[in-house]
């Protein structure tokens, strides 16, 4: 079987990407996230993701390489991660009553072989019209600097939606399984009966 790299250093897509039972390395790919002006979101993680893997993949270039981005957005204005809690509140203050969708890429490449696929799924999430008191309970007990929207949809993060509206909840932690599992059964490797 091929060998796996996951172009990432996040902690939450190795999580993901070791549900399926396959042995990966990761590379952190170290690239300039800054969007580009006028760079629309989904514009934004589809090129993210696809200079993400080839950084990496070049580099070993018989191996899959999988990468991923990810944008939360209200409207067309992106939430970033917020680094710290004051930020964190801010955002959840601005989330609460609204949608938010998020934008998840994935690009997946075997540059030997010429093969290159790239995704992005979007995931719709209804926010509860949220107190102060418990936005800052919520960060307080989460701190969910690091996740772009400032939530975690995998621990408490789940109380603070009315819905959710999407393919594959995994998207909304980083890495689209669903969209993944059938490019690697495209590439041969089958998650299902893995080489032993």
């Amino acid at each position: 079987m091929k060998d796996i790299i996951l172009a990432s250093s996040s902690k939450y897509r190795h999580a993901l990407l070791s549900q399926l039972g396959l042995a990966f390395d990761f590379v952190s790919p170290n690239i300039d996230e800054t969007p580009n002006p006028n760079e629309a979101p989904e514009a934004l993680v589809h090129r993210l993701a696809c200079e993400k893997a080839w950084v990496v993949g070049t580099q070993q270039p018989n191996a899959i390489t999988i990468a991923s981005d990810q944008v939360a957005c209200i409207d067309d204005t992106i939430l970033t991660k917020p680094g710290n809690r004051d930020n964190a509140v801010a955002q959840l203050t601005q989330c609460s009553g609204q949608s938010v969708t998020f934008y998840t890429s994935l690009c997946v490449i075997l540059p030997e072989q010429g093969f290159e696929k790239t995704i992005v799924e979007p995931f719709i999430v209804g926010f509860r019209d949220l107190t102060q008191a418990q936005i800052e309970c919520y960060v307080d007990n989460e701190q969910p600097f690091d996740c772009a929207g400032s939530f975690k949809s995998e621990g408490l993060g789940i109380a603070l939606f009315t819905f959710l509206n999407g393919r594959d909840t995994n998207t909304l932690v980083g890495l689209p399984l669903i969209e993944l599992t059938g490019i690697l059964f495209e590439l041969g490797v089958d998650v299902l009966q893995p080489v032993k």
